[in-house]
């Protein structure tokens, strides 16, 4: 049964998406313009970034025992076969930081698509779901000048940009009572662009060589795949529900194709000569992604609460490239996070003749990134809240507004690092309506 709404929220995430799209910004700026400028991004694959909806990200990502029957939780597949509704979600993110360091600080941000997602309930114990999700991305512009170099004072710049994204499909199959098994395969893919120029400053000891350019492309793109489940059980004597979960990804090989170039640029007075002095052609290889685990634990009263905890880990150590020597940097460190999160639905209200329900949510979390620069890794921790609207549309549809917000930190201003202070704000529309069922009259 298809009705006139989904038709609404599917124009609707059409728009929406497509504003998101016009309004990501690039590096083309100065470092101290306020279009996005991360300078950790340079490192490794850049930025994680998850695509948790929006409602687990106003609980900390709480992901590995979390399951709902109107919400897709793509970070844990056993989720799915507790889907009772068809589901779309898509949303849109807001991210603005201030970074300091002992001589600069400047401000920096960017809006992008969060996901889109769709999940499907088959039958009462099974479900699928696919979408689209980021996974890390690029976008820095830094300056520095070596006063001496064999070519006298000169300036060097760096640049960067790219995205990683991920493609999955999904299912999830209860195999005993309570108990679920699901499994999410997909296709990363995406490009990187790297850029550091030297530029005299001096151009009497040149030697009329103006500036050189070392340029770095980057494709990747292979099958990548996560497993996880869940364990959901009605406590004795009560009405509470205690919910267990958790993820495995072994550590997974991409496909990778690696170009490098030097550009030349020779000043010979009045006229300027560009030249490419090295291109060795294109080079395959592979990038070797960590094995990455998380276990949780929830404890939920009805549709009414639910309060839960989560560990998550990765191995970054053992990440590498086999033709991208930018990669091999030896910057990755076993990275984990612990967060604490949970939601509260009070009784359902009347507006405007529909019914509806307001659900909050909060959550705290603790842990360390990847990166490990200069012998320091980076602590990140914050806070994150949000809510929900949820509208009754029909009898068996609803149509819901998400936001969350995530305030945190990552970093240390020891070591000549610097400290990243965040605020990311999500929002997320979502649409549950039960299709694929046949009419009963006409």
């Amino acid at each position: 049964m298809c009705h006139s709404h989904a038709k609404v929220l599917l124009v609707a995430i059409i728009l929406f998406t497509g504003f998101a799209g016009s309004a990501q910004t690039g590096t083309t700026s100065s470092p101290l313009s306020m279009t996005e400028n991360n300078p950790y991004s340079k490192y490794g694959l850049g930025e994680l970034w998850n695509g948790n909806s929006s409602e687990l990200q106003g609980m900390a990502n709480i992901t590995s025992a979390y399951s709902n029957p109107y919400q897709i939780n793509s970070d844990n597949p056993a989720s799915y076969s507790f889907l009772q509704r068809t589901t779309f979600e898509g949303a849109m993110m807001a991210d603005s930081r201030y970074i300091s360091s002992n001589n600069l600080s400047y401000s920096t941000g960017t809006t992008t698509i969060a996901y889109l997602k769709v999940g499907v309930p088959i039958g009462k114990k099974a479900g699928l779901s696919f979408g689209l999700t980021p996974y890390s991305r690029q976008y820095f512009n830094l300056l520095d000048t070596v006063n001496n170099s064999p070519i006298g004072t000169v300036e060097r710049s760096y640049a960067g940009e790219g995205t990683l994204n991920y493609a999955y499909v999904g299912a999830a199959v209860q195999v005993a009572k309570g108990l679920s098994l699901g499994v999410n395969l997909g296709y990363m893919f995406g490009n990187f662009r790297n850029i550091t120029a030297v530029i005299p400053i001096d151009t009497l000891s040149t030697n009329r060589a103006y500036s050189t350019e070392y340029s770095n492309y980057t494709q990747v793109g292979g099958i990548y795949w996560k497993a996880g489940l869940q364990y959901v059980t009605k406590l004795p004597d009560s009405n509470l529900t205690l919910r267990i979960g958790g993820t495995l990804t072994l550590s997974q090989n991409l496909n990778e194709v690696f170009n490098p170039y030097q550009i030349s640029v020779y000043n010979f007075g009045d006229t300027l000569v560009n030249d490419t002095s090295s291109n060795p052609g294109s080079q395959t290889g592979r990038i070797k992604m960590p094995m990455s685990y998380s276990l949780g634990i929830m404890l939920a009263k009805n549709n009414i609460w639910g309060i839960g905890v989560d560990y998550a880990a990765t191995d970054w150590s053992n990440f590498s490239s086999s033709s991208d020597p930018s990669l091999n940097l030896g910057v990755g460190k076993k990275s984990y996070k612990a967060s604490l999160g949970g939601e509260y639905s009070p009784e359902q209200t009347k507006i405007h003749k529909h019914y509806s329900k307001v659900t909050y949510r909060f959550g705290v979390y603790y842990g360390t990134d990847y990166l490990n620069i200069d012998n320091t890794q980076l602590p990140v921790y914050g806070v994150t809240f949000g809510g929900s609207i949820h509208f009754k549309a029909t009898h068996f549809s609803w149509v819901n507004m998400h936001t969350s917000f995530d305030i945190g930190r990552l970093g240390v201003l020891q070591n000549n690092l610097s400290q990243q202070t965040y605020v990311r704000f999500t929002l997320g529309l979502s649409f549950n309506d039960r299709w694929f069922i046949p009419r009963k009259y006409d």
